[in-house]
């Protein structure tokens, strides 16, 4: 893991640590560990829900021709989402739950998309072909 990504995970841990307790002094610790586990229940539920919608819509345009890429990154929102809803802490839950729900997911798509037309601009990503084994 690159240096320069281990003090925010830590800190991100830390505030998600802290948002437990918190929530746990207001609610109780049991309404706490359910709430947790709901958002667990639902992230799996809405992985498979929504990025089943999201596949079916990406095979009708490759079938028309088209390239699906914004679909894809609606993929990629969804189980981005459906994961940080499945990791127990509730500022993951609310930047899951946004990444999920159709009205907010065109904000992280248009937001990856610019990520990696910088990284594709730049040249740091790039595309290769594998062998030809066929």
């Amino acid at each position: 893991m690159p240096r320069k990504l281990l003090a925010p995970i830590v800190i991100f841990l830390l505030l998600e640590i802290w948002g437990i307790a918190v929530v746990g002094k207001w609610i109780g610790g049991m309404p706490t560990f359910l709430l947790i586990v709901a958002t667990a229940v639902l992230g799996s539920w809405l992985i498979k829900t929504e990025g089943r919608r999201v596949w079916q819509q990406a095979q009708r345009q490759m079938q028309a021709g088209e390239v699906p890429g914004h679909t894809l990154l609606e993929g990629l929102c969804v189980l981005v989402g459906g994961i940080l809803l499945i990791i127990p802490g509730f500022i993951s839950d609310i930047v899951g739950l946004t990444m999920i729900f159709p009205l907010t997911r065109p904000i992280y798509r248009l937001v990856m998309y610019r990520w990696l037309e910088r990284l594709v601009r730049s040249g740091r990503f790039t595309i290769r072909r594998g062998p030809d084994r066929w």
